[in-house]
């Protein structure tokens, strides 16, 4: 008793047309009633039922067959329909965010960077107005090369190049006239500029930690403040930190980079606060850790403790074109913050928060561990 799904759907079609031209057109609904009949005169014969109970088994046999495919490909196609969607809505959330940086001023600091490189790539493709800042005239010129090649001149504005050296706080009140004096003022100023250093807190000497401090809180808030009152008097602008989440939690052996990283945000917190009357928004985004293009994590055999269950997503990271993209994004919907962090560095910000004791058994479960490793090794 099978029945194919061609010839109930025939029937289902006959009858279909019989109940639409029952009443406006009787002579249709007579030829129709006539196919029905066939067909079903047809299916019989196939199925050889012989009475109603067969007939009523090898229709449900059908409808269970047909149930069966139906839910065979529902999950793929549902999938489907939401890849789509998120496809879709991807693709309108970028062009917006291209069209709320085009013609706009945008500074970058340490363009030469990775991550400098990406955002450079992103605002300048969204017709961004860009000043590049950068310590090498040699790569900030390769930079501008690369740019300008990929891109239609006639869609895009040539970027502005500045030498800047971040940690050289005396200077950085004269290039900021500088860069004042290329378009006349700054709509969106990125702190991209960062200094990382990692050892055992006796280990770093003094002058490292205050090299650390200028590079990632003195250099970035000098530039800020010197920018800052051309935005006040245009009661306009925006200001971007790009931090980390060691801003968020402390992460041993890399003491003097979390301290100047906790700075940075308590000072951009106090001055988002305060720039609320002006119009001016005040944005941090915060990666785990900003990964080379190359870099795959270094092995190790202490990675099987809890230490690694804790943390091993940090030294893993994101990759630069995902927190660019970020950052265009928090630049045209003006987020205040932003964490980029997988799940298990996430919970560590949250459990530092709720679970402070929790927080340093863990960390000093790991340091035992690590030295342990070590001293075998």
């Amino acid at each position: 008793m099978q029945i194919t799904l061609g010839r109930l759907y025939l029937l289902w079609q006959c009858l279909c047309h019989q109940a639409i031209h029952s009443h406006s057109h009787p002579g249709q609904a007579a030829s129709t009633n006539q196919c029905s009949v066939k067909v079903l005169k047809d299916l019989n014969s196939t199925c050889n039922c012989k009475n109603a109970i067969e007939w009523s088994v090898c229709i449900w046999s059908l409808h269970s067959h047909a149930m069966g495919i139906f839910s065979v490909l529902a999950l793929p196609l549902l999938l489907l329909g939401i890849s789509g969607i998120i496809y879709i809505y991807q693709s309108v959330r970028w062009l917006l965010s291209k069209s709320a940086v085009q013609n706009k001023v945008v500074v970058i600091t340490d363009a030469i960077s990775g991550l400098g490189k990406e955002c450079s790539r992103v605002f300048h493709a969204g017709g961004a107005r860009l000043v590049l800042c950068g310590r090498t005239w040699e790569k900030l010129e390769a930079l501008y090369d690369a740019l300008i090649s990929v891109t239609d001149p006639s869609m895009t504005y040539a970027p502005k190049l500045i030498l800047l050296d971040i940690t050289d706080i005396s200077c950085i009140r004269d290039v900021a006239k500088e860069i004042l004096n290329c378009y006349g003022c700054v709509d969106i100023l990125i702190n991209n500029a960062s200094m990382k250093v990692k050892g055992a807190v006796q280990s770093i000497s003094l002058e490292l930690d205050k090299k650390i401090m200028d590079a990632n809180y003195f250099g970035p808030i000098t530039l800020t403040k010197a920018i800052l009152p051309s935005m006040i008097s245009r009661r306009t602008g925006q200001i971007v930190l790009i931090n980390s989440i060691q801003g968020k939690i402390g992460i041993p052996f890399r003491a003097a980079y979390a301290a100047s990283k906790h700075a940075a945000v308590g000072f951009f917190d106090c001055l988002r606060a305060e720039m609320e009357e002006f119009d001016i928004s005040v944005s941090t985004v915060s990666p785990t850790f900003i990964c080379s293009y190359h870099r795959q994590p270094a092995p190790g055999n202490w990675e099987a403790s809890i230490w690694k269950f804790f943390f091993r997503k940090v030294s893993y990271g994101v990759h630069p074109v995902e927190v660019a993209e970020e950052v265009l994004a928090t630049v045209s919907r003006k987020k205040r913050e932003v964490l980029m962090a997988n799940p298990i560095p996430r919970a560590a910000v949250y459990i530092r928060t709720f679970f402070p004791e929790l927080f340093f058994a863990i960390v000093a479960s790991g340091i035992r561990e690590k030295l342990k490793t070590e001293e075998e090794n």
